[in-house]
């Protein structure tokens, strides 16, 4: 199954290291956050990646295409006039990523529909490339597959808001609505499964994903939520990356659910 990242905003408000690059390239621990998305799917066994690209998309492919050079052990023999290179060993990922140039200007929608001719007909992944998080994925898929719907969504608990949700009991989402400062609700933390018909609620460039799409999924039922208690921090700010980064120093990073 394809997992699907958003990575192709400004990240305006945590300027001070988007400027040079895009922000999920931004690095906790020495390794890009979107690394460390990667890397929690990866434990899960999920291993197909299709990055949507934006903003300076041009650092986000280089990295990858210079990822198996930088992690392996690599002589380079130029005694024979040649440019031989001997690989010892590696330490790459077993993945498979495809970097998608969704535009500059596009909204979140906008980017996800840009990718359907590489999800084709399949239930896929997305999430965002500026979060991380310690949820059960295996878990979160067989809960989407239990239920039938469209779209499953991450929820959890937090005194900010990302997109407030209103829980049913039968855990279907029954409203869906932008952040509202005073609000304490369950949001929407990403981590999403969805049906390919998601894509028949997206209408093109300027469409914003957590706007119309998932109100009118909520609004036709199709849209639930896998309830979790766990760790999950977003990286909208230079205060928000120190947090993530003292958290890896300190060799407790609650994300990282691999070895």
């Amino acid at each position: 199954m394809k997992v699907v990242i958003l990575a192709g905003g400004f990240g305006t408000r945590i300027s001070e290291e988007s400027e040079f690059k895009p922000k999920p390239m931004i690095e906790i621990g020495g390794k890009p956050i979107i690394w460390h998305i990667m890397k929690e799917y990866s434990h899960y066994g999920f291993n197909e990646f299709i990055i949507c690209a934006g903003y300076k998309q041009h650092i986000i492919k280089e990295w990858f295409a210079n990822y198996f050079l930088y992690n392996s052990d690599i002589t380079f023999d130029f005694t024979k006039g040649t440019n031989d290179m001997i690989i010892h060993n590696q330490q790459c990922e077993p993945w498979k990523v495809t970097v998608v140039d969704t535009g500059l200007l596009t909204m979140t929608g906008g980017r996800i529909k840009r990718i359907k001719p590489f999800v084709e007909n399949e239930t896929f992944m997305m999430t965002y490339g500026d979060a991380v998080c310690d949820v059960n994925i295996a878990e979160l898929y067989k809960f989407h597959k239990s239920h039938g719907k469209i779209a499953t969504l991450t929820a959890t608990m937090l005194e900010q808001s990302k997109g407030v949700l209103n829980i049913g009991g039968d855990n279907a989402v029954k409203s869906f609505r932008e952040k509202n400062i005073s609000d304490g609700a369950p949001i929407n933390a990403g981590y999403m499964v969805l049906e390919p018909e998601v894509f028949d609620y997206i209408e093109g460039d300027e469409t914003v994903f957590e706007r119309e799409p998932l109100e009118r999924l909520a609004q036709e039922g199709e849209l639930m939520s896998f309830t979790y208690k766990g760790f999950w921090q977003c990286m909208d700010n230079k205060r928000e990356m120190d947090v993530l980064e003292a958290l890896w120093k300190s060799g407790k990073a609650p994300w990282k659910t691999w070895e």
